[in-house]
């Protein structure tokens, strides 16, 4: 197994030359962090992750979940996962310090996510959901329900879910039949049934509180009618007893990857006796619930970078230790053997790798640089960083995702043979990070919204400020005589994107949404390489700088050495990809759209 699963270097590099964190401290909300005290506190992290989250990588996956006799057992050190998250802060990191959080900038908190994920992706996911779930009740809940449930889970007491998709209604939430009826009590009787509930039971955890979608009876169909509810497992009583809530795990699912990461069905209220809260206004559920779903998913695009870097670390390691072969002008047989690390298809692979973790990574730091811009801005500059944030966000959870999963696939093929086996952790990781394009809403799903929503907020303001974005990048770029080619090539992409928009654009002024549509997955696809070679420019550029100051040397001078060999990959080997892409959306034909017969035969 790698001792090595994310670069500290690479972290800070991004954290403090190219996103600027250390800006953030201007503003009072986050003035208590400067660059010291955040590279401190990264470094706290991963010797955290080192203790409580990599050395069980393994037994996690071996252990998996068990359901016997209605109870639901898990590794043990996911309660004391959750007890070192919760005592520690981190469960709270982004929230305010008067909802007993520690005020920490998005773009350091995500960070706990990517290396806690990159250590161990079936631990990390437990506190990560009861973070989301405590922060849509410090945002809309009222002060007795934030009395009640807070403390206890951002101190990881209480887990905590979310509970959206039902048998019947996974992405389409307009079809969602769990039903709440008012009561004279203040509370709502709910009944229903809710699946693919991650950690939504374990044994060990003294409550769980799920924040869950139902409709009030006699509520407007559609998405117009659902409303949002505090359901916990079981309900707080008198003198600071917890009696049952009538919310019964009906099984678990035993899954592909993240084995140790508990997925349930839940049944709700076939006792009659299930209690829920309501949160916020009747029939506004949705729109708060897009607060964390939002959220889960820059979480999900960062569990998959993380996963992607530790498979990463892990092939390096391997390369550098296998001998197989020598290199093809080096013939003589009487030569020792070489590391596979020498060989050119082998670096292909693991430039890809290095690739897509580290440009994912890259580009989920920027959207939280604009969660933390949009916190503490006003007016038109709060305007601008929540449609950039808005733009981004399918992006960022697919990219990572749906590329992650090939860059994985790449690292177990570096492996050969061993790749395939349970000796080494890839096949784990390849299992693992298969789920990221499925959850918080398919790769399918995310390129809906983003073609379908995103890129036509406010008219294509969103879209226009994404241009403006990288355009200043590449005027930057043009500057540095060595990045010259990079930043022209890049200035093609985005006119080329603009104009495949356009087409479309056409085509849905039609009327013709089915076909505006069709196409959503390549143009996301094609926007998402874009992103990243925007994300590989602006590392370019810093890499550029520093090597033009000539006061590296040794590791250090390698270390920006390696930056620009990278985006240089990147910008020949995956960037080029999106001419195919372009090729497909605008060739006029509609062979995915259902015609007159259906030919799938």
């Amino acid at each position: 197994m790698a001792l090595q699963y994310v670069d500290m270097s690479n972290i800070k590099f991004l954290l403090h030359e190219v996103h600027k964190v250390g800006d953030l401290a201007r503003y009072p909300e986050y003035s208590e962090y400067d660059d010291d005290s955040i590279s401190m506190i990264v470094e706290t992290l991963k010797e955290l992750a080192d203790t409580y989250l990599f050395p069980y990588l393994e037994e996690c996956d071996r252990t998996g979940v068990k359901y016997e006799n209605g109870k639901v057992t898990v590794h043990p050190q996911v309660v004391k996962v959750m007890k070192m998250m919760g005592e520690n802060g981190w469960i709270g990191a982004p929230y305010p310090v008067e909802a007993g959080g520690m005020q920490l900038p998005h773009m350091v908190a995500i960070l706990n996510e990517f290396i806690f994920a990159a250590a161990n992706n079936n631990l990390n996911g437990y506190p990560s959901l009861t973070m989301g779930a405590a922060g849509l009740i410090i945002s809309f809940a009222n002060d007795a329900l934030k009395e009640t449930y807070l403390e206890k889970m951002l101190t990881g007491k209480w887990q905590g879910t979310m509970a959206l998709t039902e048998p019947q209604a996974g992405s389409s939430l307009s079809d969602i039949t769990t039903t709440a009826i008012p009561t004279e009590d203040g509370h709502y009787k709910i009944k229903g049934t809710k699946t693919f509930i991650s950690a939504g039971d374990y044994e060990g955890i003294e409550n769980i509180v799920h924040l869950t979608l139902a409709k009030i009876e006699g509520a407007p169909t559609g998405a117009k009618g659902i409303s949002l509810f505090v359901i916990p497992q079981k309900r707080p009583a008198a003198g600071g007893k917890l009696e049952p809530n009538g919310v019964a795990t009906a099984g678990v699912f035993h899954k592909l990857g993240q084995r140790g990461y508990v997925t349930v069905q839940l049944a709700l209220g076939d006792d009659d006796n299930c209690h829920g809260w309501l949160v916020g206004k009747p029939h506004h559920g949705l729109a708060y619930m897009f607060q964390m779903m939002n959220a889960s998913r820059i979480s999900v695009g960062t569990h998959a970078a993380a996963i992607t870097s530790a498979a990463y670390h892990a092939s390096l390691e391997f390369a550098r230790e296998r001998v197989q072969g020598r290199r093809w002008n080096e013939r003589d047989l009487t030569l020792p053997q070489t590391e596979i690390i020498n060989h050119p298809d082998i670096r292909r692979m693991l430039f890809m790798q290095k690739a897509v973790a580290e440009g994912g990574l890259s580009l989920v730091l920027q959207c939280t640089r604009y969660e933390d811009l949009h916190h503490v801005s006003e007016g038109e500059e709060k305007e601008k960083y929540d449609l950039l944030l808005e733009l981004l966000t399918p992006l960022v959870k697919t990219f990572p995702a749906d590329a992650g999963l090939q860059a994985v696939s790449n690292g177990l093929q570096v492996l050969g043979g061993s790749g395939f086996c349970e000796d080494y952790p890839l096949e784990q990781y390849y299992r693992d990070i298969r789920i990221m394009s499925i959850y918080e809403g398919t790769t399918g799903i995310q390129s809906l919204d983003l073609l379908g929503r995103k890129v036509q907020l406010q008219q294509g303001k969103a879209f226009k400020l994404f241009l403006a974005e990288t355009q200043q990048t590449i005027a930057a770029a043009a500057e540095i005589p060595a990045l010259q080619k990079y930043a022209g090539q890049l200035k093609s992409e985005v006119e080329n994107l603009v104009g495949v928009t356009k087409h479309l654009g056409k085509i849905a002024a039609t009327g013709d949404i089915e076909l505006f549509l069709a196409d959503a997955t390549p143009y996301q696809q094609m926007f998402s390489l874009i992103a990243i070679a925007w994300q590989w420019l602006k590392q370019g550029i810093v890499a550029s700088s520093v090597l033009q100051a000539g006061e590296k040397s040794g590791d250090d001078l390698i270390f920006y050495e390696s930056k620009i060999h990278t985006m240089k990959y990147f910008f020949v080997y995956q960037l080029p990809e999106t001419r195919a892409l372009t090729t497909s959306i605008t060739s006029g034909e509609k062979l995915t759209v259902l015609g007159d017969k259906d030919l799938l035969i």
